[in-house]
């Protein structure tokens, strides 16, 4: 047996002595420790210790279920010297507990504290506490049913891994067929495009999504877009980071884009919208099922019709999914299919409420299509030595006349895909070229917040953008510092450096090998591109 040590002995035996029976106990709540074991998989008890006579716990513990009697001896020292508010630390006169085990093993451990430890076959104070816990926990909805929370956090990771935002716009809808737990089919619009919202909406009914796109297009006050967003009648799927991005040259919180993190530093959250219930952030068990259902046709369409997906017009696309339902072997045939002619009626709604009366592709001021979704993107700074040994190495380069001045070149990184590195070249090559780089102001509206876009303008005047800065930033406005100041020492100009490795040990700082393309530049000022401050379209939060 482990005693308390000499030190921590003589700590407890100067408290002050109550006149007092402590209660002391170790059970297992599910609903209390839920969000912890789901996390790793590890089952938690709870450790309390309450004064049997004021009535008042003094602590309370969640601890893995593996650990030993040392944990209940841990709390109760916390009870002692560091009892929750209002107590005072103090030594009881009396314990007890409900298991002659844990009876004989405090005795030996607190013989010198003149402590008596009793067993009783019930604790009341206990005993009424954790029915109280049962009780408020098990009043709690849960965000997912138990038995499809793993498979619908499964089939949602992997419409991340698929990015169905890289191919379709917010306006660009779908339609599911499930003619089941209330659905006829569900109207699909995904969001992440802008790189700033990553998500799926599913509809219920055509007239909530033209609604809704309809009332936000329209407002301009918060408390008006508020409406908007409350008018819904939708389930959604929204993602948040879970961890910090992996380390490398990139820094952080760049433009806030989740688009570059993995499944596993994402986590899927759902809800449900409706008129008549506001917004709640769970789903009950039907809801489970057919948002289950419906992101798995989802998957399995994006999979199958992937390329066709990745037109600049929205094809006319039908097919007939097969979906297990959940908890059963039953598997549904779930029709899918595009609808272009809606998706333009929402393009054309958004457009004459911006005042455009003709849509044309071409008279677009900026693009999306060049720089892949979830790319590696980081401003930095490449030494001259470097320089030089990358313009002989690259596979493509881009010469400049710029004058080696100052620390190094100022250098956007895009780390992607080798398949994705060649089509990033071939369409530059086929533009004829870089003409440069700039960082452009952009505020949104409706959240007071400003950032910039980074965009790339090619020789035949199209400007594509790569990434979204928020002006919040410590880390952005302080490289946003550098790149200026290195920018002037270069006489304007800078570098793009297009690079393989995503995935592998190179990310974030790509080698030799790596590096696929290095086109030096001009850093362009947002008076160059005569764009002025762009403002971002109110969509779904």
């Amino acid at each position: 047996m482990t005693a308390i040590s000499p030190s921590t002995q003589r700590r407890l035996q100067q408290l002050p002595q109550v006149p007092s029976v402590w209660e002391g106990d170790r059970r297992y709540v599910a609903q209390l420790v839920e969000a912890a074991e789901l996390e790793d998989n590890q089952r938690r008890e709870l450790i309390v210790w309450v004064d049997g006579v004021e009535c008042v716990v003094r602590s309370m513990e969640v601890v893995n279920a593996t650990m030993g009697t040392e944990a209940i001896v841990r709390a109760l020292i916390k009870a002692m010297e560091a009892p929750q508010p209002p107590s005072q630390p103090a030594r009881p006169q009396k314990i007890i507990v409900r298991d002659r085990q844990l009876q004989f093993y405090l005795r030996g451990v607190l013989q010198d504290l003149d402590i008596v430890v009793d067993y009783v076959p019930q604790l009341p104070v206990v005993d009424e506490l954790f029915h109280r816990f049962t009780d408020m926990a098990g009043a709690r909805t849960p965000k997912l049913p138990r038995k499809y929370l793993e498979l619908l956090r499964a089939t949602a990771r992997e419409i991340w891994d698929l990015a169905p935002w890289s191919m379709l716009a917010d306006y660009e809808a779908i339609s599911i067929e499930l003619n089941r737990w209330d659905i006829q089919k569900f109207y699909v619009s995904v969001m992440g495009m802008l790189g700033m919202e990553y998500g799926v909406l599913l509809y219920r009914s055509v007239d909530s999504l033209q609604r809704f796109r309809a009332m936000a297009l329209n407002e301009d006050e918060s408390l008006q877009m508020e409406s908007a967003f409350l008018s819904q009648d939708c389930i959604f799927v929204t993602f948040d980071a879970v961890a910090e991005p992996l380390p490398g040259r990139i820094t952080p919180d760049l433009g806030h884009d989740l688009g570059t993190l993995t499944n596993s530093q994402i986590e899927p959250n759902f809800g449900n919208i409706h008129p008549m219930e506001g917004m709640r952030p769970f789903l009950y068990e039907e809801e489970a099922i057919a948002t289950q259902v419906a992101l798995a046709a989802l998957k399995g369409f994006i999979t199958d019709f992937r390329q066709q997906l990745q037109a600049d017009d929205l094809p006319s696309l039908t097919a007939h999914i097969p979906v297990t339902v959940p908890n059963t072997n039953q598997i549904e045939q779930i029709t899918v299919e595009t609808l272009p002619q809606l998706s333009q009626q929402l393009l054309e709604m958004h457009l004459a409420m911006s005042g455009d009366d003709e849509f044309d592709p071409l008279e677009l001021q900026i693009r999306e299509d060049l720089i892949p979704n979830n790319s590696f993107i980081s401003l930095g700074m490449m030494p001259w030595d470097r320089v030089d040994l990358i313009r002989r190495s690259a596979s493509y380069h881009q010469a400049s006349e710029v004058t080696q001045a100052g620390e190094g070149l100022p250098i956007i990184l895009i780390q992607t895909t080798r398949p994705r590195a060649l089509e990033i070249i071939e369409r530059i090559q086929q533009a004829g070229g870089l003409q440069g780089i700039c960082f452009n102001p952009g505020e949104d509206p409706i959240a007071g917040d400003s950032f910039d876009l980074g965009i790339l303008q090619l020789a035949d005047g199209e400007m594509q953008l790569f990434g979204e800065f928020y002006n919040e930033s410590a880390v952005h406005i302080e490289a946003r510092k550098k790149w200026n100041q290195r920018s002037k020492k270069t006489q304007g100009y800078c570098g793009l450096l297009v690079a393989q490795g995503l995935t592998g040990k190179a990310r974030g700082n790509p080698g030799v090998r790596e590096t696929i393309a290095f086109l030096e530049t001009k850093s362009l000022s947002n008076d160059d591109l005569g764009l002025g401050t762009l403002q971002l379209t109110p969509h779904f939060e």
